[in-house]
């Protein structure tokens, strides 16, 4: 059986494009000057004292971007002087899905989860795809392999088996179609069956199965941020914050989703704060993308339970410059299980548009 291959390899990358010198990280009166629109975005959330630990970083990535023809996409949990200083594309994880198929560049930076830059892989065979930390990986894709959805197969012979995005390569290529938390209902809905396996996220296939009529078998997966959070929790916010709005992701546990007003995915939740502009929300789901919406609706007070994701974590500002300066970490997917995984992700994308 073919593995996946997703490991640290410089030499084509470097072969290709040439190892570049580290810039000067300096903090001079030019760079303040020439970042002092994006610190004014982000300054709301970071303080003036950690600006200049900050801006020699992002004006290097950004120039460094034009040199190399790298795009960088960053996740919604990515913290803010990333999000809004160096991204291109912004999103969750179907956004960046598809803005991974569509990317007009030679290099594609992945900031955010080892998945997600295997997907942008299989999007992108042709382009070299780098994500800053190959250690950053996620609590919900190690918790299935392809062994174990071979198992489901033998188990529930005929059943469709959707995968959640947030798994590997391997698990996709053994999958009928890949969705995200914005569109489970409509993959599972379209597959026109009475009986679908959706993994590996038991909350959110529990969360679908309130949403649709068709039956929805599950997987005993779990995000480690969205099951830290609870009921009681959410109840004694509401407490000591009258007024207050909570919208909770569909990772979270039945009874902490009880407790919300809303239940959406990330791009969902950002759109329900836009548009109802709640006096005080708070967001039930990775504590900086609550710093990244702030940012763009004034106004709103965020009140921060503030769990964070460790992996997201790992990727900063200076490892996106030294995987852009060398050219690393590469990650590719074994060519006898991309084509698979490859299929199951283009279909989502392509149900989608």
């Amino acid at each position: 059986m073919a593995t996946i291959q997703t490991h640290t390899t410089q030499t084509e990358a470097t072969r290709k494009y040439g190892i570049v010198a580290m810039p000067d990280l300096t903090y001079t009166p030019e760079i303040a000057e020439k970042t002092a629109s994006l610190y004014e975005k982000v300054s709301s959330v970071i303080p003036a004292v950690e600006w200049p630990a900050f801006a020699p970083y992002v004006k290097a990535i950004n120039d460094l971007k034009k040199e190399r023809n790298a795009v960088v996409l960053a996740h919604n949990y990515m913290t803010p002087e990333i999000f809004h200083c160096v991204a291109d594309f912004m999103g969750d994880s179907l956004q960046l899905a598809k803005e991974a198929s569509a990317a007009d560049a030679d290099i594609i930076v992945q900031c955010g989860v080892h998945f997600m830059a295997e997907t942008s892989k299989l999007l992108n065979p042709d382009k070299t795809v780098l994500i800053p930390d190959m250690d950053a990986g996620c609590s919900l894709a190690e918790s299935i392999t392809g062994s174990d959805v071979r198992g489901l197969r033998e188990t529930y012979p005929g059943v469709p088996i959707v995968t959640y995005v947030n798994t590997s390569a391997e698990v996709k290529a053994e999958c009928d179609i890949c969705c995200t938390s914005s569109n489970a209902v409509q993959i599972v809905e379209s597959l026109g069956v009475p009986r679908v396996l959706l993994i590996p996220d038991e909350y959110l296939a529990k969360y679908v199965a309130t949403q649709t009529d068709v039956e929805i078998l599950t997987w005993k997966g779990h995000c480690e941020v969205h099951e830290r959070f609870t009921a009681e929790e959410l109840q004694q916010y509401r407490e000591s914050e009258p007024g207050l709005r909570i919208i909770a992701h569909p990772e979270c546990p039945p009874d902490v989703l009880a407790e919300a007003d809303f239940t959406g995915s990330t791009s969902g939740m950002i759109n329900w704060v836009q548009t109802n502009r709640p006096p005080k929300v708070l967001m039930v789901t990775e504590c900086s993308m609550s710093d990244n919406v702030a940012i763009e609706t004034p106004g709103v007070e965020f009140i921060r339970p503030c769990n964070l994701c460790p992996h997201m974590k790992r990727i900063t500002l200076p490892k996106i410059l030294d995987s852009l300066v060398y050219l690393k970490d590469e990650v590719l997917v074994d060519p006898a299980i991309a084509a698979n995984a490859r299929r199951a992700v283009e279909r989502m994308v392509n149900l989608t548009n």
